[in-house]
């Protein structure tokens, strides 16, 4: 079976570990298309829109999608970048809206500790995080200024009282979104996960004592949910406390599942736990479709450079070789990884190496099966 897939590179280093993936999945034969699309800041720049009509067209064309990394600046400067006809657009960031389009409301953060690397907290770390994608305080509902309605609505509420004197272009208001059905889908993802891997807990990390009825509603279907898997413990914590538990015993999980903003914070502490985010793969995964990347953004200073770390991209592609069904070249993947990084012989700048992006790559490949 030839795949299709979406090949998004996007720019800065993206472009970078991109080409280092390529390498990896030709060594191992994968047998796919690889149909490249546009996306990033020079589409921009010049359309006024960072996701073309054209590259979301093109993923529905495909079986899953390799997505490199894009630059992503502030609304204010965005629009400054924007040519005098093109005035007036607002950037939105082209990964959050693609996992909107196509429903990809798991995102799967690994985070796992590879012996010998240097850069490890712990060498016995080994946990994922399941962060929901759509929902929360990403789902894009703001206002500034707030809307004359909004307002209104609002001031039923007794604790918007204080804010009642507040003039309408100094209010800022961002929603935070929850829906049963958001819910309970990435919690059934993480029980699933932590059943079908032989994990022994899942730990449910939201703020419910302050944060009650979005927070609130999560627990209520975290306890239900997890009725269904006896086998499974499940915790519960709030985020703050999760965030220095991970410092202080983070061997102790396996299996976090959280909202879109807290996954997004718990998932980088996470990261740095086995290395940085040279290490911080994800999958994007909906229903019908995945989108796999690195998440460590796109550094433009090192555009070109091939200095970056890319583990973190070929452990994505690891994760859509499993989610294609190609168990055995992700196998092969990602001992080509650990040996490689154990050997430490051939290792970049951020682990104390001077090999370049693509050396490293090629040490992988020389060390799979």
């Amino acid at each position: 079976m030839t795949y299709k897939i979406a090949w998004l590179p996007g720019d800065g280093v993206g472009k970078d570990v991109m080409e280092a993936a390529r390498m990896a999945l030709d060594a191992l034969g994968l047998d796919a298309d690889y149909i490249e699309g546009d996306v990033g800041w020079e589409f921009w720049k010049t359309e006024g829109n960072p996701l073309p009509e054209r590259t979301v067209d093109l993923l529905r064309e495909t079986d899953c999608c390799l997505f490199g990394a894009i630059t992503s600046k502030p609304k204010q400067e965005a629009e400054k970048e924007l040519p005098p006809e093109l005035k007036g657009r607002e950037y939105f960031s082209p990964i959050v809206k693609l996992r909107q389009l196509f429903d990809l409301y798991a995102n799967m953060r690994p985070c796992k500790a590879y012996p010998g690397n240097p850069l490890n907290f712990r060498d016995d770390i080994d946990l994922i995080v399941f962060r929901e994608n759509t929902q929360g305080l990403y789902a894009g509902v703001e206002f500034r200024p707030v809307p004359d309605g909004v307002r209104e609505a609002l001031m039923e509420h007794p604790n918007m009282e204080r804010f009642r004197d507040v003039p309408a272009d100094e209010l800022a208001i961002s929603t935070r979104i929850f829906t049963r059905e958001g819910c309970r889908r990435i919690l059934r993802q993480a029980f699933e996960y932590a059943d079908d891997n032989g994990r022994e807990t899942v730990t449910v990390v939201e703020k419910p004592n302050v944060i009650r009825e979005t927070s609130g509603m999560m627990i209520e279907h975290a306890r239900e949910i997890a009725k269904e898997y006896p086998d499974i413990e499940l915790w519960e914590t709030n985020i703050d406390a999760m965030c220095m538990w991970l410092v202080k015993n983070p061997q102790d999980y396996g299996v976090l599942v959280t909202s879109n903003m807290f996954g997004d914070i718990v998932s980088d502490l996470s990261a740095q736990l086995i290395g940085g985010m040279g290490f911080a793969c994800s999958g994007n995964i909906g229903d019908d479709y995945a989108l796999f990347e690195p998440t460590h953004g796109s550094a433009p200073k090192y555009a070109g450079m091939y200095k970056v770390n890319p583990t973190a991209m070929l452990r994505s592609a690891k994760m859509m070789l499993e989610y294609l069904g190609e168990q055995e070249m992700a196998e092969r993947l990602e001992e080509g990884i650990a040996t490689t990084i154990s050997q430490g012989d051939m290792l970049t700048y951020d682990m104390g190496g001077s090999a370049s992006t693509l050396e490293m790559t090629q040490e992988i490949i020389d060390n799979m099966p």
